[in-house]
């Protein structure tokens, strides 16, 4: 299993000016990440990280799109994946960051943690191209060319489980104040693709 905050360095080292849409728990770890914040927008709606991405990949075709979702969160939006195959978007790659629980709410198992492959989803959908990650020297070697592939490209990472306790959440909570809310995170990619 691959530790999150090692993955997201990776990918960061890797993104370019990808605009990068990371879901709940990845929202909260990422701007620790990130150097350019212009280009990172968190879906505040619980499972629309996907459809998000999926928006700004369409509006933005020239512009490499990164989501970072959640399994929880993308077992609560499946149909995602099948609407994005079908649109096809060349500049999409979405990862998800598997560690078998709803790490946001207090760490609670996915159904079917053990059974399920979004690997073997993504590719019954249509994506592109489908990956499975469980080692970090594996995915730090071979990050460079899934990220040049023509997308939708759609990267499974088997990550340690962190579940937020409530202590932790009430901390992130106060922290929200000092990170861009929505609104700001929007009009800020507005304005980094000149439609404002």
């Amino acid at each position: 299993m691959i530790d999150m905050a090692d993955m997201m360095s990776v990918i960061q080292k890797h993104r370019g000016d990808a605009v990068v849409v990371p879901a709940h728990r990845a929202g909260v770890a990422w701007p620790e990440f990130s150097d350019n914040q212009e280009r990172d927008i968190s879906s505040a709606a619980m499972s629309k990280c996907s459809s998000l991405g999926l928006g700004v990949s369409l509006a933005q075709p020239g512009t490499k799109v990164i989501i970072m979702d959640g399994d929880g969160s993308l077992r609560m939006n499946l149909g995602s994946m099948v609407t994005i195959a079908n649109k096809g978007p060349k500049n999409l790659y979405h990862f998800v960051l598997e560690n078998g629980m709803y790490a946001t709410t207090g760490g609670q198992p996915t159904p079917g943690k053990d059974i399920v492959s979004f690997r073997d989803m993504a590719r019954a959908a249509g994506y592109a191209a489908a990956y499975e990650f469980d080692d970090l020297e594996d995915f730090a070697t071979r990050i460079e060319k899934v990220l040049n592939e023509t997308g939708p490209v759609f990267v499974c990472v088997k990550t340690v489980p962190n579940p937020r306790g409530r202590s932790q959440r009430n901390q992130e909570g106060g922290q929200r104040h000092r990170r861009r809310n929505n609104a700001e995170a929007m009009h800020g990619l507005r304005k980094e693709f000149g439609v404002d």
